[in-house]
């Protein structure tokens, strides 16, 4: 008995090949599906550049201050010419001449007295002299020993002479401290004393103590009597 049906008319000997096309095409459609993108044109503008068109910067105009001319000077003020009377004799300078002839007499010339040079007054300091001056009863000693003799006893002379009491009459009080600077000349004798201290009345009254000191032999540099500067401070207390 012959079969009805067509071999050629089943449909299910290519089922397997069909269903991998149709995977492949769900598996296209569903990542075209996915990956789609839409874009709103009205969003978009694309203008066109006109690469001719050349870019013109704008320069500022700028204006340079011109500087006004100086002024003119002033007209020169006109000459004043003096008319001087041809009357006047004026006295010609006669210039003589210096050359001498073998009948010029050659006059003769005394000897020119030279004056004396003037020595001038060095002064050179009590600590640094040669030779210091010597205070009346310091003559004993080398010069250091009659250094100390002569401060010493410079100092015994103003706590003698000194009025310490005038201070409590000028109404100060405290320690007093006076500074006296004096020269001793090249003859010895004190000169150009000043003091310094808080009253006047202090000043006058050291400067006349130290003006009582007794002429001293001079201080001597190289041999030669100088005059050296000395300085004693003068410093007590006032009892209240």
């Amino acid at each position: 008995m012959e079969p009805k049906k067509n071999p050629k008319a089943n449909v299910g000997r290519n089922s397997s090949l069909y269903f991998a096309i149709g995977l492949a095409l769900m598996l296209f459609l569903t990542n075209f599906a996915i990956n789609f993108k839409t874009y709103d044109k009205s969003d978009i503008d694309v203008g066109m550049v006109n690469m001719e068109e050349e870019l013109e910067e704008e320069i500022p105009l700028t204006q340079q201050l011109q500087a006004p001319p100086p002024p003119p000077p002033p007209p020169a003020a006109p000459e004043v010419i003096e008319i001087v009377e041809d009357e006047v004799e004026v006295e010609e300078t006669v210039i003589e001449s210096t050359e001498s002839d073998q009948e010029q007499k050659v006059v003769k010339v005394e000897a020119v007295k030279v004056a004396p040079a003037i020595e001038e007054d060095v002064e050179v300091p009590f600590a640094v002299i040669e030779n210091v001056p010597v205070f009346p009863g310091c003559e004993g000693g080398d010069n250091n020993a009659k250094r100390d003799c002569m401060s010493k006893k410079i100092q015994e002379f103003v706590s003698k002479k000194f009025n310490t009491d005038l201070a409590g009459e000028l109404g100060l009080s405290g320690r007093q401290r006076i500074n006296v600077i004096f020269k001793i000349d090249k003859t010895g004798t004190v000169t150009g004393i000043r003091a310094r201290a808080p009253h006047p009345g202090l000043e006058k009254e050291a400067t006349r103590v130290i003006g009582l000191l007794p002429k001293m032999k001079p201080g001597k540099q190289r041999g030669k009597a100088v005059t050296v500067p000395y300085s004693l401070p003068i410093v007590f207390q006032v009892q209240d």
